[in-house]
């Protein structure tokens, strides 16, 4: 298991996005979390076998509504998650 953090830009707010982000999750088996960052950008950190987040990160991709211009993703220090969630976004 290991846990990456994915930052993804383009129209990703307001479309629905995040929720789409955990249903692809669940489905994989993937449990981590997923919110909107201030700057307009997604932030997702996620747990899993290595080749299944590979799946995962390219499967964004097929968000409907979103148009996704770039994906970041970098390696994190593992994190333990019990689930896929989505964090409520505090601005401020």
């Amino acid at each position: 298991m290991k846990t990456i953090e994915v930052i993804i830009s383009g129209k990703v707010q307001r479309v629905g996005f995040r929720a789409c982000a955990r249903h692809i999750a669940t489905n994989l088996g993937v449990a981590g979390e997923v919110e909107n960052l201030t700057d307009g950008r997604v932030r997702i950190l996620a747990t899993g076998d290595g080749v299944i987040l590979e799946k995962f990160v390219s499967m964004l991709y097929g968000c409907p509504r979103a148009i996704i211009r770039d994906i970041e993703v970098y390696h994190y220090i593992d994190t333990p998650f019990t689930d896929f969630s989505i964090k409520k976004a505090n601005y401020g």
